[in-house]
């Protein structure tokens, strides 16, 4: 559903219909949510879901990203800092892959620069909506920031612990994905 949503959100974001743009991000994110909560709750995660989960996030962000430069809401740099992530990142995963592993397990550090993005970006949207008076504004987009800079920040450590779990893989280290080690007592990741 969400990957489905991303062209409807930049077309609304693209053409100045910030308020229906966080209608669908609300309605996506609650979509994703909904739709993670019943598979774990019935035990019907799947391989394709697990896969498909954080390239939509991808997806999303960089869309997001992309149109919000092109709006001049967000500098460029940002979308070249994110973007320059996600190149490092495929590159790994095209490497790991190759080699036969299994994707590496999402971290927490991982989710967290997701989520903060993904708060962010709606924000600064709401800082722009008619309805907002120019001190929230301000007070919104400053938190704005501040979700896109920890976010970023976020970002870039999980992408150094998903090179060093790469690098253990790529090299056949003993070290379990979750950075433990694996002992004979302990089921490897």
């Amino acid at each position: 559903m969400r990957l489905a949503l991303i062209p409807v959100f930049a077309i609304l974001v693209a053409t100045n219909h910030d308020g229906w743009a966080l209608f669908v991000v609300a309605f996506s994110s609650l979509s994703d949510w909904a739709d993670g909560f019943i598979a774990r709750k019935f035990n019907q995660v799947s391989e394709l879901g697990k896969s498909l989960d954080p390239i939509a996030d991808r997806c999303f962000i960089f869309v997001t990203l992309v149109v919000l430069v092109v709006r001049d809401i967000v500098p460029l740099w940002l979308l070249g800092l994110v973007f320059l992530r996600d190149v490092v990142m495929l590159i790994l995963v095209s490497l790991i892959a190759r080699r036969g592993h299994k994707p590496m397990a999402v971290t927490f550090v991982g989710k967290a620069a997701t989520l903060c993005l993904l708060v962010a970006f709606p924000l600064y949207l709401v800082s722009g909506l008619s309805i907002v008076s120019p001190s929230v504004a301000q007070i919104v987009t400053v938190v704005a920031w501040c979700f896109a800079i920890a976010g970023v920040i976020l970002y870039w450590a999980s992408c150094l612990q998903y090179l060093a779990q790469g690098r253990q893989l790529l090299t056949g280290s003993e070290l379990a994905q979750d950075n433990s080690i694996a002992t004979e007592d302990s089921p490897r990741a």
